[in-house]
């Protein structure tokens, strides 16, 4: 990160802990939340969205290789038009991480251009097309093929510990206990 970022964000750390000190003081006669209208502009350069963390879990499935490795288990699609397994998995994957409860939450996702340009992609599956390709996981061997994929990431994550972390971990993330 530039050193100007840096000290940017030092000095914006530095704000917030200013307003949050508590001094203690007069009663006050008005309600704290009494901004004025927020004003919002649309920008030619740059887009937002609400899950701007999930381009940090993108980046990690990406430098893990997992959406290789769910490609290379799952042989669910006869034709990628256009998209591949792992597609389909991380869409319904990254919708639950956004807060969606159900695949016509994907819908929501659909509409956002932010959301999209952080996974680096044109369009993701609609709700109908999530639900197409989860039918086809009806034979067992198709999700032990995925769990499979998954396990075998995870050993990659535990051997780019260091030495002395690898004694014990405990990731709640899906309830299984898998030795690595």
């Amino acid at each position: 990160m530039k050193k100007s970022n840096h000290e940017s964000l030092r000095r914006r750390k530095h704000e917030i802990l200013e307003r949050l000190r508590h001094e203690a003081g007069a009663d006050r006669p008005l309600p704290m939340f009494r901004g004025p209208r927020p004003v919002y502009t649309v920008s030619d350069r740059a887009t937002a969205t609400a899950v701007g963390g999930i381009g940090a879990v993108h980046t990690m499935v990406r430098e893990l290789g997992l959406d290789r490795a769910i490609d290379q288990a799952l042989h669910l699609l006869k034709r990628h038009v256009p998209y591949q397994e792992s597609d389909h998995v991380l869409n319904i994957a990254y919708n639950l991480i956004a807060g969606g409860t159900k695949l016509e939450d994907l819908e929501v996702l659909r509409q956002d251009a932010g959301y999209m340009d952080l996974l680096g992609t044109e369009r993701i599956p609609d709700p109908t097309t999530a639900g197409d390709f989860l039918r086809r996981f009806r034979q067992r061997h198709r999700v032990d093929g995925l769990m499979d994929a998954i396990n075998r990431v995870r050993v990659e994550v535990w051997r780019r510990q260091p030495k002395r972390d690898r004694t014990c971990a405990i990731v709640d993330g899906d309830g299984t206990i898998t030795p690595t």
